[in-house]
């Protein structure tokens, strides 16, 4: 199955030097497209180096150590210019960055925003699990409408002229106590959790970002017409 954009795994890499990489896939989309031409498509997977960032809206009194202490205990910090609160990267998680024209899948970016959603639900499928949408909460939940809400996969994007950076942070072998030091998406009565966890045992980390880019390819293998769907409009961002 052909994709429709170029796939780089990254591996493990610090976040400073894997958001330059995505920064200049995303401006030279923006700048094909200011010129009229058909920029590339870019997906990026990556494992980072232990970090806290925050969203561009969040809150930093959401982080919960001062900067100089984290630093001390091996975490940097980073403010970024996408969407959501604070959140945690770091080794055995797969954080995904799609720099994408939506306008060449006639995509809005909630309908983005809501593929996204859909193709980490179906990853979590393949292993008996049922991911959730919780209403003001993007991103991926398991048990979403119950006391025990925990958050498996968190989603931030930037969006410019319907180009898109940033995207999202599956839990696969995370260090989960990482997420005692903040606020987790700016929440303080929800948990996070991990595949590994849900399952009770540890997972292939390869056979997972495997299975994870196949259903990449099967959701944006080619142009999504407007027939494909009705609803889609790339109107209002």
């Amino acid at each position: 199955m052909k994709e429709a954009y170029d796939f780089r795994d990254l591996g493990r890499i610090a976040y400073e030097e894997a958001l330059a990489v995505q920064t200049s896939a995303f401006e030279a989309l923006l700048k094909a497209k200011a010129q009229g031409r058909q920029g590339e498509n870019k997906l990026f997977f990556c494992e980072h180096e232990p970090v806290f960032t925050l969203g561009k809206n969040g809150r930093k009194s959401n982080l919960l150590l001062p900067e100089a202490q984290l630093k001390e205990r091996g975490f940097a910090f980073y403010p970024t210019n996408r969407g959501g609160d604070i959140t945690y990267h770091g080794p055995g998680q797969i954080t995904g960055y799609p720099v994408f024209d939506l306008e060449s899948f006639h995509l809005g970016l909630r309908q983005y925003i809501e593929l996204l959603e859909e193709i980490v639900i179906r990853f979590l499928s393949a292993y008996g699990l049922k991911g959730e949408r919780l209403a003001g909460a993007t991103g991926v939940w398991l048990d979403a409408h119950t006391a025990g809400a925990r958050k498996i996969c968190a989603i931030g994007v930037k969006c410019s002229r319907y180009v898109t950076m940033h995207g999202f942070a599956l839990n696969i072998q995370t260090d989960l106590p990482a997420y005692a030091l903040i606020h987790p998406c700016g929440f303080i009565d929800k948990g996070v959790t991990s595949l590994d966890r849900e399952v009770g045992e540890p997972l292939d980390f390869q056979k997972t970002k495997t299975h994870l880019r196949s259903l990449f390819a099967e959701k944006f293998s080619c142009k999504i017409s407007p027939e494909d769907n009705p609803s889609v409009s790339p109107a209002g961002f």
